[in-house]
This record gives C-alpha cells, sequence and structure tokens, in this order.
C-alpha cells in the first residue's frame, strides 16, 4: 500500500522535474512513510519520471524497494495496493522459468506484467493502481483495478503528462494552476453526486475509472484507454437457493482467507451492521485461535448507536474490542484535516466517523484492516433497489407478484410503498419525463442559493443526474443497476473516502466483497436471491453467514453503518459553521446570502435539517483550502 507520482515532460530539465517530483512526494508521505524511491530519466529528448512512497505490508525488506525495475532494465514498475494471491501467481510464473529476488507481490506484478502484458489484469486478485515504463518501446502503461478501491489521478497539458494517487500530489507535479469544474461543483451541491466518472472537481485533472488501463506514447505523447473489466449481469446461474448460499459462502471466505495475507497487524472496522460483522465471522472462522482486533464509532446516546450489535459481534467471536466516540467540538477541530486528506468534497459526517476508526487502529498499531464495503452494491443492499426489482417482474408480466413484492416492500421499517412506486415509475419513464416528474415531486434542479442563470450560460447541464447502467436486460433490471453502482453512483465515492481516511493515517484497508469472482457469481443469480420476495434485503448473504454471525445482526431489519448524530453536532457548532460560511468564496454561482439564510432557518427550526447542510460545509471548507478563499 503505498502512494505513486510521475510524468512525462518536454525538454531534458531533470532538476526542474526532480524538484517538482519531490514536492509531490511530500503530500503523499502518509500514504507511505517507510521509504521512498525515484528514478528520473531521459527518452528521446523527453524526461520520464517514477516515484512512490512505500508503506510495507508485505515482505518488509529492501527488496520491495519502488521504482523496481527488471534485471534487464527494460521495464520499470510504481505501484500502489495489494495482489493478494501472489503467492499462486509467484508460483505459476516460476513454472514459466520467472527468477525472482524478493518475496513482494510488487516484483509478482513486474513479472507477470512482463510475462502476460495487459492478460495479467484478469490474473490479479487484489487492488491495486500502477505505471508501468517500457523503456524499450517508451510506452508508459497504467491501469487501476476492477473496482477502483485504489486511486489514480492524471492531468495533461500540451504533450505534457502527469499521474498520481491523489489530486494534491498531481498538482504538485504541473505548473498550471487549477480550476473549479463547475459542472461538477453544481452536481454536488444541488444533488449530492460525486464522485460519478472520471471527472473531478478539478477542471482537466481526470480519474482513471475503475476496471480501466491507458497507454501513454512517450515520444508522440498519445493517450488511450480502455475498460479490461466490467460487471456482468448474464447469462442467469441456475442453482438452488441452499446451493447459490453454500457457494457464496466459499467464495466470500476464500477471499476473506487471501485479504489476511500480511507480514504486520491486522484488524477490521466493525459498525455492528451485517456487512463488517459478515467479516469478522469469517476471520474468526478462518483463524480460531488468532486475536481479532476490531474497531468500532460508537455514537453514545444517540438514537444511531450500534453498541448493542458491535459488543453481540465481539462477544461471538472473542475479539478485543477497541471504540471511539466523537464530540462535536472534535468534528471541529478536525474537519479541515479531514477535508485535505480527502481531497475533494464528501457527502456527510459519516465519514469523520470513519476517520476516526482508521485513527483509532493506528494508535493501536493496527496498520492493516479489512472492512464490509461492497457488500451493499452485490448483494442488493440499502432499501432493496424496489424500482428497478419491480421492473424486472413487470418486464416477465409478473404484474401480481409485482404488486406483492411492492406491498411487502413497505412493510419494512423506514420504508413506504409509495417510495417504491415512485422508484417504479422513475425506472419506466424517458428522461424528459423523468425530469418532468422530479419536479412535480417539488424538487427543483436549481435551488435558490445558486445562481442558474450564471450556470446555463457558463454551460452547466441543470436537470437531475439519471445514470444508466451501461449492461441491462428485461429481468435483470435489478442485477444491473447494481452493477451500475458499481462503477457509478455509489460505490466510487464511498471507496474514495475509506481510501483517503484510511491512508491520513497510514493504514491499509481491505474489502474482501470486491473481487470479480464474487461479482460475477452474485449479478448473475436469480434476484430474488439478493432480494427476496418479501423484500429482505441481501436475503443470500444472511443464509450464507449462518453460524459464523449472530442470528440476531443476521435478522436486523434496519442499517445504519458508521451513522452520526449530525443534527445535534450541527446545533452545537452552529456560531463557527456560520462564521465558515459567510467567508467570502468569490464563486459568481454561489448564493452565499441565500445559503446562511437557509442555513440560519435549519438552526432556527423552520427549515429541515438535511444533508444539504453538511454539503455547504465541505464545498465552503474545501474550496477555502484549495482555492485559498
Amino acid at each position: 500500500m503505498c502512494g505513486i507520482a510521475g510524468g512525462v515532460w518536454e525538454g531534458s530539465d531533470v532538476v526542474a522535474a526532480s524538484r517538482q517530483l519531490h514536492s509531490s512526494l511530500a503530500l503523499l508521505v502518509q500514504r507511505g512513510p517507510d521509504d521512498e524511491g525515484r528514478d528520473i530519466l531521459l527518452f528521446r529528448n523527453r524526461v520520464v519520471a517514477l516515484a512512490q512512497r512505500r508503506l510495507s505490508v508485505i515482505d518488509l525488506s529492501a527488496a520491495g524497494h519502488q521504482p523496481m525495475w527488471t534485471t534487464d532494465g527494460r521495464f520499470a514498475l510504481v505501484f500502489n495496493g495489494e495482489i493478494y494471491n501472489y503467492r499462486e501467481l509467484r508460483r505459476e510464473l516460476e513454472a514459466l522459468g520467472r527468477m525472482f529476488r524478493s518475496h513482494s507481490d510488487t516484483e509478482v506484478l513486474l513479472q507477470a506484467w512482463c510475462e502476460w502484458g495487459e492478460a495479467a489484469l484478469p490474473r490479479l486478485t487484489g487492488m491495486f493502481a500502477f505505471i508501468v515504463f517500457d523503456r524499450l518501446t517508451g510506452q508508459l502503461h497504467g491501469a487501476r483495478d476492477a473496482f477502483g478501491i485504489k486511486p489514480l489521478y492524471y492531468c495533461m497539458s500540451g504533450r505534457d503528462f502527469c499521474f498520481a494517487s491523489e489530486v494534491p500530489a498531481l498538482q504538485a507535479l504541473s505548473a498550471r494552476k487549477p480550476d473549479l469544474d463547475w459542472q461538477t461543483a453544481y452536481d454536488y451541491l444541488a444533488h449530492g453526486s460525486y464522485d460519478t466518472g472520471s471527472r473531478t472537481f478539478l477542471r482537466d485533472v481526470h480519474g482513471l475509472p475503475a476496471g480501466c488501463c491507458f497507454l501513454y506514447d512517450v515520444a508522440g505523447g498519445q493517450f488511450s484507454q480502455r475498460a479490461w473489466w466490467s460487471p456482468t449481469i448474464a447469462p442467469v446461474q441456475r442453482l438452488s437457493l441452499d446451493d447459490a448460499a453454500q457457494e457464496f459462502r466459499r467464495l466470500l471466505l476464500d477471499s476473506v482467507r487471501l485479504h489476511l495475507r500480511s507480514d504486520v497487524p491486522g484488524g477490521a472496522a466493525l459498525s455492528g451492521g451485517l456487512d463488517s460483522s459478515a467479516i469478522v465471522g469469517c476471520m474468526r472462522h478462518l483463524e480460531p485461535d488468532v486475536p481479532i482486533h476490531t474497531f468500532s464509532f460508537i455514537a453514545k446516546g444517540s438514537a444511531v448507536c450500534e453498541e448493542r450489535w458491535v459488543d453481540m459481534v465481539n462477544a461471538q467471536v472473542g475479539a478485543v474490542a477497541h471504540k471511539v466516540s466523537i464530540a462535536p467540538e472534535e468534528l471541529l477541530t478536525d474537519l479541515d484535516d479531514m477535508i485535505a486528506a480527502q481531497g475533494e468534497p464528501v457527502g456527510s459526517t459519516s465519514i469523520y466517523a470513519q476517520y476516526r476508526v482508521f485513527r483509532l487502529a493506528r494508535e493501536h498499531g493496527t496498520i492493516v484492516t479489512l472492512d464490509g464495503q461492497g457488500a451493499d452494491e452485490l448483494c442488493g443492499g440499502y432499501v432493496g433497489y424496489p424500482g428497478p426489482r419491480l421492473r424486472s417482474l413487470i418486464d416477465e408480466g409478473q404484474w401480481a407478484q409485482a404488486l406483492d413484492f411492492l406491498r411487502a416492500w413497505g412493510k419494512w421499517p423506514g420504508r413506504n410503498p409509495m417510495d417504491g412506486l415512485k422508484a417504479a415509475v422513475a425506472e419506466l419513464v424517458g428522461d424528459g419525463a423523468y425530469q418532468l416528474l422530479r419536479r412535480l415531486n417539488g424538487a427543483g434542479p436549481v435551488p435558490a442559493w445558486l445562481d442558474g442563470n450564471v450556470l446555463h450560460e457558463a454551460g452547466v447541464s441543470l436537470q437531475f443526474p439519471r445514470p444508466m447502467s451501461a449492461v441491462t436486460a428485461p429481468g435483470r433490471r435489478m442485477c444491473a443497476e447494481l452493477a451500475r453502482s458499481l462503477h457509478g453512483v455509489g460505490l466510487p465515492a464511498l471507496l474514495r473516502h475509506g481510501d483517503r481516511n484510511s491512508m491520513r493515517f497510514s493504514v491499509e484497508s481491505r474489502v474482501p466483497f470486491l473481487t470479480t469472482s464474487l461479482s460475477d457469481f452474485l449479478l448473475t443469480l436469480p434476484e430474488e436471491y439478493l432480494v427476496s420476495a418479501t423484500g429482505e434485503t441481501k436475503h443470500l448473504l444472511r443464509r450464507a453467514m449462518r453460524g459464523l454471525v449472530p442470528d440476531e445482526v443476521l435478522n436486523r431489519r434496519d442499517k445504519i453503518g458508521f451513522a452520526t448524530p449530525e443534527r445535534d453536532w450541527l446545533m452545537q457548532m452552529a456560531p463557527q459553521v456560520r462564521d465558515w460560511l459567510q467567508a467570502p468564496l468569490d464563486l459568481p454561482f454561489f448564493r452565499q446570502d441565500e445559503v446562511l439564510k437557509a442555513f440560519d432557518q435549519v438552526v432556527a427550526g423552520s427549515r429541515p435539517f438535511s444533508w444539504q447542510v453538511w454539503r455547504w460545509i465541505n464545498f465552503a471548507r474545501w474550496h477555502a483550502h484549495q482555492f485559498g478563499g
């Protein structure tokens, strides 16, 4: 687990490149506090630079130093992440005649690239973002793991090309002053939509999409990109529910077994919900006698407190529990640091709870944690995706079953049958009708605190985001939506939060649910295995984890996660927040007088509290940090 940076520049000014690289690496020190490496060379009158900061997790010796070169000096690799099946791949490569000098997964990745090129990517079980320089062809190859667990940003200016693990480190490599991307800012502020594609909050700064690889020709300056993996929703597997649960259990246990490989102390982030509890249960099943340390946020005295469930799981597996509670003044103290660590705005204070959990882990000497992220998207979680599930039933002419599902779905806590019906209608109508229905439902695309005319004149699309799945089929609408959420709205933002929060404290966060084998299995099952006919979410996961997770947790009908008492915190922080919101941002489209008016109404209780308040705060503080406002 590390941070990488580098680039290609016109000319032969190695000194300038070295200076930029030094500044970039300084911003990545918490991603890799154990080692630093850099190589700068000339190729056809162009400077090529590769650099890495290392957090040592597998093979702690100097043999894992990067950039790592092949013995013939042709290929060089800088790599962020872990290849969990590196032992199996090494044996396969040794059988093909490959020789190894270390016990690191980095060298396995380098040798795999030498042997198979891009064909190595589907063979990798892991999280990764890496760059390979081929000195013979003068090409840079880059790739990101199937789910985008590890980040990789890039920008191009003329024929110059830069890359880095984080946006601030990327900016240090470029002479251009960044500009705010108004479309991204609007989507975030008005609709809470962010991390939905390659665009970032900064114009001309791009994130390599999950499951993609690229080729950059150093001499010619040409860049090309393609997807090497995408989710599959068909053909449907005809397994019985019990057989599917048994296979799911086997696949998840195998994934957790691989994710436990480490040469440093490990533990688990435990919220008390089903997903993280499943990971902890699998850990105990696989390692009956190994101490397990869990790290949890506890919202003391709040309706969203999950301490009961956390204690229940810890008691069953015999874990050593570590807990953290948060006072509002702590959020005030840490907010700017968390926003700086994230690099871009985030959606709610639950990200701060996660930030504190990773700080807690590091304080107790834990360097690797396992997490339940991704289970909602693969197993049919959240509120059960009622819209696409109903559409699937209607596709197949099962009108009676659709009506029964809607009634049963609406009986679960926190749900309303009318919400399910609205979701189904939204699935069935065209885009124009969808935009109209959103307006009729009382939501406008431009709130009073944004200037729609200014945004429109700047070319910003002022409408409700409606991301569509790249793959769909009649009767598979819910699985198509799950596949879309892996690479679209939802999971990418959650993975960014987890990566930056864990790396802020030099902790490696691993997510065993997110493997291509689990995705290819789960998304090709009958949809009713994931969300049952009665509206039960994660139906198969609950069945597969019997005996590993307390029944009380498996039978839970609510979903909380690292939720925080946001409104209570806001009331106690209101004076400081108001000062932040009235600090001039000098953005023509952001009407701060209207923001302050709305904020005062929320504090006074005359306007409902929503996550919108935290979007204002996050954006204002991030903008001040980014642009010096």
